[in-house]
């Protein structure tokens, strides 16, 4: 059975994306614990949070990284690598915090598919992802970017 160009190998895939979701869960734990950037009692929802975020970051990112760095420069690689994965995460940690956000005020909103639902669907998660971008992000900092950046140059020696 012949892969496809754009998948990755199958256990740099799983294990990567394992290893990735504990690396930020990591980074948001010392931005708690070390760094002092106090969150509340969610402590563990918002591991969680960030856990599956860098899970589903690695994931989808992974085959894009593979499809837009095949047979290319290292400093291509490892650009491919800080960008694809870096947005990535971000967005998909920044996904799964809108979503439980969303949960937490469905019940406050108006019947599924009315037009009400619909700007209150809207409204909610575009505040969730304002909040995410001013309030989450700061805990990716400076430990999940410097993960980002090590983990970068690892594969883009890789690659060569």
């Amino acid at each position: 059975m012949t892969q496809w160009r754009w998948f990755p190998p199958a256990a740099l895939w799983i294990s990567g994306s394992i290893a990735w979701g504990f690396a930020m869960a990591a980074s948001f734990l010392l931005s708690v614990h070390v760094f002092g950037r106090a969150t509340g009692s969610h402590d563990l929802g918002l591991t969680a949070i960030y856990a599956g975020g860098g899970l589903l970051g690695w994931l989808v990112a992974l085959p894009l990284i593979h499809l837009a760095t095949q047979r290319r420069r290292p400093s291509v690689v490892l650009a491919g690598w800080v960008l694809l994965l870096g947005v990535v995460t971000i967005g998909a940690t920044a996904g799964l915090y809108a979503l439980q956000y969303r949960h937490f005020y469905a019940h406050w909103h108006a019947p599924f598919a009315s037009r009400i639902w619909g700007y209150q669907m809207f409204y909610t998660t575009a505040v969730a992802l304002y909040q995410f971008a001013v309030l989450g992000v700061r805990h990716l900092l400076p430990a999940g970017f410097a993960m980002l950046i090590v983990l970068s140059v690892v594969m883009a020696r890789r690659s060569r």
